[in-house]
């Protein structure tokens, strides 16, 4: 069983720059009810070992039926070749993730944090930076997260760790 400690202190740094870009930006495109990154992801997220663990513990307090829909649309999610593809946590008639506080960093870096090379992920953001109105943000670096992500265990598609 993986030691959660570094998991949540990156939890908590991650968090605090989140915090910094809204706090200098009320009017931030990435708040509840957005979820287009939910919805046109490139791949099938990966987890870390700590992070699977984390999430199980999200999953465990959901009720039976959301529990049952998830594993249905993990299923499904197995066989999906065509991309995008659309979060199974996220409960499509609100937009809100069904597993916000045990979600996994790449959810919780996506639109606050920079990838060298990759971008910001966020077309709508980026569009924003390339017409130069968020000169001012310091932007996460993402590269250092998948870093410390090493040291939290394997790291398997979310589908595998599922048993989907």
């Amino acid at each position: 069983m993986p030691n959660q400690r570094p998991l949540l202190q990156l939890h908590a740094d991650i968090d605090a720059r989140v915090h910094a870009i809204r706090g200098n930006r009320p009017d931030w495109l990435c708040s509840k009810g957005c979820a287009n990154c939910c919805r046109h992801l490139a791949e099938i997220p990966q987890l870390s070992a700590a992070e699977w663990q984390w999430l199980q513990e999200g999953l465990a307090a959901l009720p039976a039926e959301q529990l049952q829909a998830i594993r249905q649309r993990m299923t499904a999610l197995t066989s999906q070749s065509s991309r995008p593809v659309v979060c199974p946590m996220l409960d499509q008639a609100s937009n809100a993730c069904l597993v916000y506080a045990h979600r996994p960093v790449a959810c919780r870096t996506y639109g606050f944090y920079v990838q060298r090379e990759l971008g910001l992920y966020c077309g709508d953001i980026e569009a924003r930076v390339d017409g130069g109105m968020l000169t001012d943000v310091v932007w996460g670096n993402h590269d250092a997260v998948d870093q410390r992500l090493t040291g939290l265990g394997e790291s398997r598609a979310l589908t595998a760790w599922f048993g989907a």
